[in-house]
């Protein structure tokens, strides 16, 4: 590992230089190896974090005291080391600095690159629809109402009383990230005092208290395509937090929950629907009419249909948001016992289970042998049965 240069022998000025006389040297490097001015030189890139990484720590009282006092392994381990891995992270850092009077008039006409944290977009919001399975079947447009974060109008975003700036963060020297090493191991965090803000507002703005944004009842129209189902997410691109750090809006995701249907059911894409259907009707076969997400439709039972058949209607199911096609109503019959009889009713009843008894049907009868069977035989034999 290479070792470090002294940070006064970087900047070139002796171990008494005042403030003044630092930011003059740093001054005088920046200009001679900014990268604008050195393009595609890697030394020159290196000269510059070099003379950036020695003022850093220079012109910060405690970090020197530091630094005079113990050296570089002073500054190890404390998040006092400053490391920077890129020039966008020097500007990022020195933000206020080069916007500063000193450096105003040496760097404005170069190019500097924007930090990271300054372009990253506002927060996505997330709001809730319910719409019932027709509006889900054919698609439909909602107006969806949410609230988001705006930019504070009184404090245009600073967290700041009004005529009153917020201050650069002593603790992590602007930058909202301190690093803490032990050893080869080094850990960024976000900074404490400033929660990754890099400034502290030492008086709040009375209208957002100092976040630099308020909440803000917004209203937007939402189409729904056709064939969502629940849990469905929908992007409404730019419609969420604004962005404190200059950034772009972020997005708001709308959840589409569906309500449950009285006659439908659904799986995936098909739908389930449970038909009664009378006794008679399943063993002399019928012609009923079963709903439709398009109206009533004309479904034939045959003869001898047991309680619990399934009939496939094709194409009648939900449509694929994501592919052509629709999925498929499947008719459940299930027979209907009625609880109570009319006396005509049940005299034919009582007549019809005369004749079941006299005429057996054999698989019938087998199934009443293999009962009575199981009666009257031994427990010892109705194990070796079932084994």
């Amino acid at each position: 590992m290479a070792t470090k240069r002294d940070y006064y022998e970087v900047l070139g000025v002796s171990r008494t230089a005042t403030n003044e006389e630092i930011a003059q040297a740093y001054r005088k490097l920046a200009l001679k190896y900014h990268p604008d001015r050195n393009p595609n030189n890697p030394e020159a890139v290196e000269k510059f974090k070099e003379a950036s990484e020695a003022f850093e720590v220079l012109h910060n009282p405690e970090k020197r005291q530091i630094y005079d006092r113990y050296g570089h392994a002073g500054l190890e381990g404390g998040g006092g080391a400053p490391q920077f891995h890129d020039i966008e992270e020097i500007f990022a850092a020195f933000s206020d600095i080069f916007s500063d009077s000193i450096f105003g008039d040496l760097l404005g006409g170069f190019r500097r690159p924007r930090s990271r944290r300054r372009n990253q977009p506002g927060a996505d919001v997330r709001c809730d629809l319910t719409i019932d399975l027709l509006e889900a079947a054919r698609g439909t447009t909602k107006t969806v109402r949410f609230q988001r974060r705006e930019i504070c109008p009184r404090c245009n975003g600073t967290g700041a009383k009004p005529g009153v700036q917020p201050e650069s963060c002593r603790y992590c020297g602007g930058r909202g990230q301190i690093v803490q090493r032990s050893g080869f191991i080094s850990i960024q965090t976000t900074c404490p005092a400033c929660r990754g803000a890099g400034v502290v507002i030492r008086e709040s703005c009375p209208e957002c208290r100092g976040e630099g944004a308020v909440f803000q009842q917004v209203q937007r129209e939402v189409r729904v395509p056709a064939g969502v189902d629940n849990d469905v997410r929908l992007r409404l691109e730019g419609e969420g937090d604004a962005s404190l750090q200059g950034g772009p809006h972020g997005d708001c995701y709308v959840f589409i929950s569906v309500r449950e249907h009285p006659f439908f059911r659904r799986e995936g894409q098909h739908l389930i629907c449970q038909v009664p259907i009378t006794y008679s009707q399943a063993v002399l076969g019928a012609a009923i009419e079963v709903p439709t997400l398009e109206g009533h439709e004309e479904l034939t039972i045959p003869p001898g249909t047991a309680s619990g058949q399934v009939f496939r209607l094709r194409g009648r199911g939900m449509p694929d948001p994501r592919y052509r096609g629709r999925g498929d109503l499947l008719v459940e019959v299930v027979i209907d016992v009625p609880k109570r009889l009319s006396a005509e009713h049940e005299r034919i009843l009582r007549e019809l289970a005369k004749i079941e008894h006299a005429e057996v049907m054999p698989r019938r009868k087998s199934f009443l042998e293999m009962l009575k069977t199981w009666f009257t035989s031994s427990p010892d034999s109705q194990r070796k049965e079932t084994q």
